[in-house]
């Protein structure tokens, strides 16, 4: 891939339920770091990295759970925050029912119009979540010469996108995970205790 313009674009909001669900209220993912351990493991420097998160609300009675969780996400989001040459991009939560706005369609938007405006020659998505598959298939279709790949969490994966398009899975546990023999995965094997940090 050398002289290949590469770019990130991450579901900041899929990877924080991941690493919450792996790690509990009382560590986060120390972004800035994960992300030196991602780009060793693959043998490559993303030259430009698109966060996509929301916040979640603040109830006007918060309870100590619901505090750790606003701390937690708060500190998870800043440690992205550090990263040179990553641009994040913040979406809300509808007043009514709570959901996700803007997000999904500002990641979709922004991954299909730079394909085609040729700002990148290799794209790698980071998310669980198959309704990205249309955006890529889309680029695939129109530009079959850009190279696309996944990236998954080991608690998300995008089972039906390994079919299509290689998916490196990010594995902190090291379990052994059947795949079928059509899809084309590998794992990229961290240690928590690296990229992993207590919050005080």
């Amino acid at each position: 891939m050398k002289n290949k313009k590469i770019f990130l674009f991450i579901d900041g909001s899929n990877l924080y339920a991941s690493q919450y669900d792996l790690f509990g209220p009382d560590k986060f993912l120390e972004f800035s770091i994960f992300l030196k351990k991602i780009e060793n493991k693959l043998r490559l420097k993303f030259h430009k990295i698109y966060f996509y998160a929301s916040y979640s609300p603040k109830s006007l009675k918060p309870t100590n759970k619901e505090k750790g969780y606003l701390k937690n996400e708060a500190l998870f989001y800043k440690s992205a925050k550090k990263v040179k040459d990553l641009e994040f991009f913040t979406g809300y939560r509808s007043k009514t029912s709570g959901k996700e706005k803007e997000v999904d369609v500002k990641l979709t938007a922004d991954l299909v119009s730079l394909a085609f405006l040729n700002r990148f020659d290799v794209c790698y998505l980071f998310t669980g979540d198959a309704d990205f598959l249309q955006a890529l298939f889309n680029i695939k279709r129109h530009h079959n010469r850009k190279s696309m790949y996944l990236i998954c969490m080991e608690n998300k994966i995008m089972y039906k996108g390994s079919f299509y398009f290689k998916t490196f899975i990010v594995s902190f546990n090291h379990k052994q995970i059947k795949f079928h023999k059509k899809q084309t995965v590998e794992f990229l094997n961290i240690e928590s205790r690296e990229v992993v940090e207590e919050i005080k």
